[in-house]
């Protein structure tokens, strides 16, 4: 079954007027960022999209999410159109964004709270999600007495906590070193395996896609479009262990593979522009 259906997305912004990019080569100040995006996303599974900078992948996350209209094109959410914010969703960022002056607890339950959930519930909630992420004892912690790790930790419950059909992760691991974020790559899965939630999830890094991934999206450079869609073939559950593994690396470079060219081109873009810029 189908959660999401994306249907020739196309995304324009138009610039000021003294401001101009380039499209495949023509300067203009209207940035072409995705052209006819086709995607469709299965019920309860882990799809990863990654692509060059400036490929679109973030602002397709928002397109889905219905805080971004497109230029054109349609996307469905359990076959309703989508034209703005839907309950039935949550967004994970890339900055922790949770609000200073709440606790981790008080945070997670934010969602619930609301939609009107009785204090009783919105605190059990709360405490199981904590628990479930290793942060039982840090309830009453600020943002700013816990480490980033901690704080995405607590950004990714108060998304859960609303019991959400989808899940929308734009590059959340990014800003992380990277013993934590492979931590918290495999804390994700282990509560992705409990509820079968529907994840889209952005990231740059390929070991990461591979790690989390059924299968990954790879965009081309700008304007975005789907350049191919490669299965996975690794099993469930994962754990670090399968990082080492043969299998593993040959995920890595059929993504790769698929990748490298249009990271060149990318490349190659930016080159023109700055040179242009001179």
């Amino acid at each position: 079954m189908e959660k999401v259906r994306i249907e020739n997305i196309k995304k324009i912004f138009r610039l000021k007027k003294n401001q101009q990019v380039s499209n495949n080569g023509v300067l203009s100040n209207e940035l072409l960022v995705l052209n006819g995006v086709d995607l469709k996303v299965k019920t309860g599974e882990f799809l990863v999209i990654v692509g060059p900078s400036g490929s679109g992948k973030s602002v397709l996350l928002d397109v889905i999410a219905g805080l971004a209209k497109p230029t054109s094109g349609e996307v469905y959410h359990d076959d309703k159109k989508v034209d703005g914010p839907n309950l039935k969703t949550s967004y994970v960022f890339q900055q922790y964004a949770l609000f200073p002056w709440r606790t981790a607890l008080s945070n997670i339950e934010f969602g619930l709270e609301t939609r009107g959930v009785p204090e009783g519930e919105r605190r059990r909630t709360g405490r199981e999600l904590l628990s479930l992420f290793g942060l039982s004892g840090f309830e009453d912690r600020f943002p700013y007495q816990l480490s980033g790790g901690m704080q995405q930790r607590v950004a990714i419950a108060r998304s859960l906590a609303t019991n959400p059909d989808l899940l929308l992760m734009d590059e959340p691991f990014a800003a992380l070193d990277a013993q934590t974020r492979e931590t918290l790559q495999d804390q994700l899965l282990k509560i992705w395996d409990q509820k079968r939630t529907t994840v889209v999830f952005v990231t740059h890094g390929i070991e990461e896609a591979v790690f989390l991934a059924d299968r990954v999206v790879v965009m081309t450079a700008r304007p975005g479009k789907i350049k191919q869609i490669i299965e996975i073939d690794l099993a469930r559950p994962r754990s670090e262990d399968i990082r080492s593994s043969v299998q593993f690396a040959a995920n890595k470079e059929k993504v790769w593979s698929v990748l490298k060219e249009e990271v060149n081109k990318a490349q190659r873009e930016s080159e023109y522009v700055a040179g242009f810029s001179r």
